[in-house]
């Protein structure tokens, strides 16, 4: 399929606390037609859970041969289970023409990078760590040694994030704004004379 028709893969990583999931709820409101991948996981279904709709519920065996196939883009391991990206799930959306959002973690982010070298990597930070660590006991609901580990992982993350195209901060009750700033950016790839070439090529064809 022409890139011109193809949807954009973009990825938003950020540490724990930075807004993700909120700011990727304003995102897909304004921009409806954002794509939605369904990802793939060993975890049993909870209840009212459906397979194909909230994960694709797979045992580990079957997981690990995906893996093996290179079928799943991106992978880690929680509590056990594995969660993951199915590749397939991505090239049907985007070669459905609509962009996609992978709300991964830095690791999967650089996976995904490394197969599809046009994903638009966007990293999500509060205003600083103090801001960060904040946010992160205000919620009540983790441990000071979690909270610890959460910030030690953000030190990791911010430590790679000069490897990301854009950087967006996400000030304190800031997530519709921030979702604006990503608006933009996907906006101005559109724009790029790469994925133009449907204008440019043709621009005096003969009818």
């Amino acid at each position: 399929m022409s890139t011109e028709n193809k949807g954009m893969l973009i990825v938003i990583s950020g540490p724990a606390g930075s807004g993700k999931g909120t700011v990727v709820k304003e995102l897909r409101a304004m921009l409806p037609n954002l794509g939605l991948s369904v990802s793939a996981t060993t975890r049993s279904p909870r209840p009212g859970e459906e397979d194909g709709v909230h994960y694709y519920y797979m045992s580990r065996d079957d997981f690990e041969e995906a893996l093996s196939h290179g079928e799943i883009l991106e992978h880690t391991v929680y509590c056990g289970n594995y969660y993951g990206t199915l590749r397939s799930e991505v090239e049907r959306v985007l070669s459905g023409g609509h962009d996609l959002i992978l709300e991964i973690e830095a690791d999967g982010a650089m996976q995904v990078k490394r197969i599809f070298p046009d994903t638009i990597t966007i990293m999500l930070l509060p205003p600083d760590g103090q801001v960060l660590e904040s946010r992160l006991r205000g919620r009540g609901t983790e441990t000071d040694d979690i909270i610890l580990a959460r910030l030690r992982r953000a030190r990791e993350e911010i430590a790679i994030s000069e490897k990301y195209d854009y950087i967006v901060v996400n000030q304190n009750d800031g997530a519709a704004e921030c979702a604006k700033d990503i608006a933009g950016i996907l906006a101005a790839e559109h724009l790029r004379s790469a994925r133009m070439k449907h204008i440019t090529s043709h621009f005096f064809a003969e009818n």
